[in-house]
C-alpha cells in the first residue's frame, strides 16, 4: 500500500468516526418513535368496555396487550400514574355482524361475518401538550360465517389481532407522530 492510501484510509475511519456527531440530536430511534428525551414514563390506565355487548375479559385483555406493545417498542418505564405520557380510554363498540350475504337455494345467509371494535383512546403528553389528542381507533376482521362470535371470543388470535391494529394506530399517532 502507498502512503496515499494510507492517507484515505486515515481519512474514511475518521470520518466514520465523527459520523455520529453529524447525525444531530435528533429524538429517533429504530423502533419509529420520536420522543423528547424528556419524556422517561408512561402511565397507561385499564380500558373500561362501555359496549354493549363483548366478552367480559375484553378491558383487561386490551389493556395489556396495550401496556405490553408500548413496552416492547420503547424504553418508557411503566408506572401507574401520572406519566410523562398518559393514555386512557374506553372500548366503545363491538359489533359481530354479516359482512358478505350470499343466496344458496333461494335462501340469503351470511357468507362471512365481520367483528369491528372500536376504541376511544385519550393520550397525554405532559411534556408537550400539542401533541394531545382524544381519538377512536378500529379495526375488524373477518370470519367464515360457519364460525360464531363464542368461538372468536375463545380465539385469543383472532382478537389479538383486531387489537393489535387499534393499539399500532394509537402507537403511530402518539409515539411516532404519523
Amino acid at each position: 500500500m502507498t502512503w496515499s492510501n494510507y492517507r484515505k484510509l486515515a481519512a474514511w475511519l475518521v470520518l466514520l468516526a465523527l459520523l455520529p456527531l453529524f447525525s444531530g440530536c435528533s429524538v429517533y430511534s429504530f423502533t419509529g418513535t420520536s420522543l423528547d428525551p424528556a419524556v422517561k414514563t408512561i402511565s397507561i390506565q385499564t380500558f373500561q368496555n362501555t359496549a354493549s355487548n363483548g366478552p367480559s375479559f375484553l378491558a383487561q385483555r386490551f389493556t395489556e396487550e396495550f401496556k405490553d406493545y408500548f413496552q416492547r417498542n420503547t424504553t418508557l418505564k411503566l408506572v401507574p400514574r401520572n406519566g410523562d405520557l398518559q393514555f386512557e380510554g374506553q372500548i366503545v363498540a363491538y359489533d359481530f355482524a354479516p359482512a358478505a350475504i350470499q343466496s344458496q337455494n333461494g335462501v340469503d345467509q351470511a357468507g362471512v361475518n365481520r367483528l369491528t371494535i372500536q376504541v376511544r383512546v385519550r393520550y397525554t403528553n405532559t411534556q408537550d401538550p400539542k401533541q394531545d389528542f382524544e381519538q377512536t381507533f378500529q379495526s375488524y376482521g373477518d370470519f367464515p360465517a360457519t364460525q360464531d362470535i363464542a368461538r372468536i371470543n375463545n380465539d385469543p388470535v383472532a382478537l389479538r389481532r383486531i387489537m393489535l391494529n387499534i393499539i399500532t394506530d394509537a402507537f403511530n399517532k402518539s409515539v411516532a407522530n404519523w
